[in-house]
């Protein structure tokens, strides 16, 4: 499989927002309830990509297979060199690379861009695909917030892990990210 991995534009909307609309039907790795519809994700997408940070698509013979982005960990100021990841693959293409192909563009693209650190939050301790999919990558498990969510007539805890970017925390950033 030859996997392309590329801005995203807005022709990818249709694919990723079907992506995006199983994961809050069907699985936990987003708490989102009701399915936003495509307009909502285009504009959920210019908000990121208008705010400095990277959103990629794999896409491989014409077809969208996967996405991922980073996004402002917290609102706060301080917070501005930390990022949070998300990644979201096809149905019936994970386990095949294209999540790692994603994971390992972003880490390079936001760590070009200055950003000090990266968090991931990932969807409940069962997503075991996710939470060695981050360590292949150097994150380490931060911790476990117990019984946060509730979805699909279950709580649910979510794994927060975290890895450095660039020189991390060893000293000052020799510029501001807006």
């Amino acid at each position: 499989m030859d996997l392309i991995i590329r801005d995203v534009t807005p022709a990818d909307m249709p694919a990723i927002s079907a992506i995006y609309a199983s994961e809050v039907r069907d699985h936990v790795n987003t708490y989102e309830y009701d399915v936003p519809d495509q307009a909502e994700m285009q504009r959920r997408m210019w908000g990121i990509v208008e705010a400095g940070y990277p959103y990629l698509v794999a896409e491989a013979g014409g077809q969208l297979l996967g996405y991922a982005y980073a996004s402002s960990y917290r609102a706060r100021a301080g917070y501005r060199f930390t990022v949070e990841n998300s990644v979201y693959v096809a149905a019936g293409r994970q386990g095949h690379g294209v999540g790692a192909a994603l994971l390992e563009r972003l880490i390079a693209e936001c760590g070009a861009r200055g950003y000090r650190q990266m968090i991931a939050v990932i969807g409940e301790p069962a997503n075991t695909a996710s939470i060695r999919l981050h360590e292949k990558f150097g994150f380490q498990l931060i911790g476990v917030f117990r019984g946060i969510a509730w979805k699909h007539g279950r709580w649910l805890d979510t794994v927060q892990m975290q890895r450095a970017l660039g020189r991390g925390d060893r000293d000052a950033p020799a510029a501001e990210i807006p």
